[in-house]
């Protein structure tokens, strides 16, 4: 396969990932589906977790890693990019690309082991309050379900957040291969050339 084709059969799924990690971060904000925490968490109120407002999956996950697909994909295409100074190129946008994945990444991660903030209650504190009750804990949430029944409001949050946060993890694992690709791509297409005459 020569380095032309190649960099379009990267770009297409980074599209698909970097639209699925914009997706995912706004759904985010709107825990439960309902905009009344996304309104109160701006009016002072904790009621959005914490790692949401990084905006890794809008930022980190989505444009940076966008703006390298548009160009690695013009790589591609005939008479533009398609030439061994835009190959030289892609290794710099691509490089901006597992930056923006690496951000995204290590976000999601993040938001995953401290988990959702909630309205929540236990045996230990009964008195529900607004927090994040599975942060700085021995034992991790994700193995043990049946913490999160603390969880009261927003309704499944925990299930909302594992969700959102995991495919967030695996469009930025998937980017940041990708992306990791394009810069071995784009250095054999500078040296090589992007075999678009052939």
């Amino acid at each position: 396969m020569c380095t032309g084709a190649c960099s379009k059969f990267i770009a297409i799924p980074l599209y698909i990932m970097s639209a699925v990690s914009i997706i995912c971060n706004i759904m985010l904000f709107f825990p439960g589906f309902e905009t009344k925490y996304a309104a109160d968490d701006r009016e002072g109120n904790e009621r959005i977790t914490e790692e949401v407002k990084y905006m890794a999956g809008l930022i980190g996950g989505g444009i940076m890693v966008l703006i390298p697909a548009i160009h690695i994909h013009l790589t591609s295409t005939k008479n533009c990019c398609a030439n061994r100074c835009g190959m030289f190129l892609s290794i710099g946008f691509a490089a901006v690309g597992v930056a923006g994945a690496v951000y995204s990444l290590s976000v999601a991660g993040l938001g995953l082991a401290n988990g959702p903030t909630c309205l929540w209650m236990n045996a230990e504190n009964p008195i529900a309050q607004w927090g994040t009750p599975f942060l700085n804990r021995n034992e991790s949430y994700l193995s043990n379900k049946d913490q999160w029944d603390w969880c009261k409001e927003p309704e499944n949050v925990v299930e909302f957040n594992v969700g959102l946060f995991s495919t967030l993890l695996v469009a930025a694992c998937v980017e940041l291969a990708l992306c990791a690709i394009q810069m071995v791509n784009g250095l054999f297409g500078c040296i090589c050339g992007t075999c678009g005459k052939e």
